[in-house]
């Protein structure tokens, strides 16, 4: 079974290292990535570099470090990962 399509995803502006997904059924969730940031993950250390790469491939939040949208060179978390994260839908409604 695949998680609903994530349509949009973004850094937290108020929280370091932290993305919002928006899905298509509506759900938003707020992931938090600072205990990820060594090894693979290390180069998202830079803020600019976690903020201005990030996308979607695949169904999933990607940092496209290459510029290429080459889903071999970009570094990915599980989309069921995301869509379990941290549920934020009543505090986005204004």
């Amino acid at each position: 079974m695949i998680p609903p399509a994530l349509i949009q995803v973004y850094a937290d502006k108020e929280r370091d290292y932290a993305i919002i997904c928006q899905f298509v059924d509506g759900k938003v969730t707020r992931y938090d990535m600072k205990k990820l940031l060594y090894g693979v993950f290390e180069p998202l250390r830079d803020k600019e570099v976690f903020k201005n790469t990030l996308t979607i491939l695949d169904n999933t939040a990607a940092w496209d470090l290459t510029g290429k949208r080459d889903e071999t060179n970009c570094l990915t978390i599980d989309p069921w990962t995301l869509y379990n994260a941290e549920d934020i839908t009543g505090d986005m409604i204004h």
